[in-house]
């Protein structure tokens, strides 16, 4: 049992480093501009941690619902969530309006977001589940639902910083797009998936 909470610990961590910046950007924009809210932040990181989860318990039973090879495409969200907020700030600037830093502004983008950033989780996921047995899974599910409250408390921590809640507030409008459009074309050139479609 305790080698199975071991092991489901360091899985959760292991795939979720990059998810700390995210949840990073996402608390600071709410805490500058007051979206998302933090319930929100916290809703969408769960429910796409449960998605993630639920594509790889049923491609471990030998149903593939995505091909592994076009996962990352799942990239495209967090990079046109991105432009969006980019586009959006050009926009502000050339009419002289303030720019809002908020990109994914709630449950559901944020929950888009988190399978983006997390679909290659599903290639570590998978094997995992297929081998470890019911009860295991049980178990493994449940340390990656304590690992996805540590996650957003410690994000909730970091994006609490008084001079980087002003910073994001000067120049959220252009980092919190951009911070989105760099993790979204990682996801797409890191999975290789660009060679197949060209």
């Amino acid at each position: 049992m305790w080698g199975t909470i071991a092991t489901a610990a360091g899985v959760f961590a292991g795939t979720n480093v990059d998810d700390i910046i995210v949840l990073t950007v996402l608390f600071l924009s709410a805490r500058a501009t007051g979206r998302p809210r933090p319930w929100q932040i916290w809703g969408g990181q769960y429910a796409g941690i449960a998605a993630l989860v639920l594509v790889s318990v049923i491609a471990s039973l030998g149903l593939t619902i995505v091909p592994d090879e076009w996962v990352g495409l799942l990239g495209v969200i967090p990079f046109a969530l991105g432009v969006k907020g980019l586009v959006a700030a050009i926009r502000a600037r050339t009419h002289g309006e303030d720019a809002s830093s908020v990109v994914a502004s709630g449950l559901v983008s944020v929950a888009g977001v988190t399978i983006a950033n997390g679909a290659d989780n599903i290639s570590v996921y998978t094997p995992v589940f297929r081998t470890i047995g019911t009860a295991s899974t049980l178990v493994t599910i449940g340390v990656f639902a304590i690992g996805v409250a540590l996650w957003c408390l410690a994000g909730s921590w970091l994006g609490s910083h008084a001079k980087i809640i002003a910073t994001v507030e000067r120049y959220g409008q252009w980092l919190v797009p951009a911070v989105f459009i760099i993790i979204g074309g990682l996801i797409v050139v890191e999975s290789g998936v660009l060679t197949r479609i060209f």
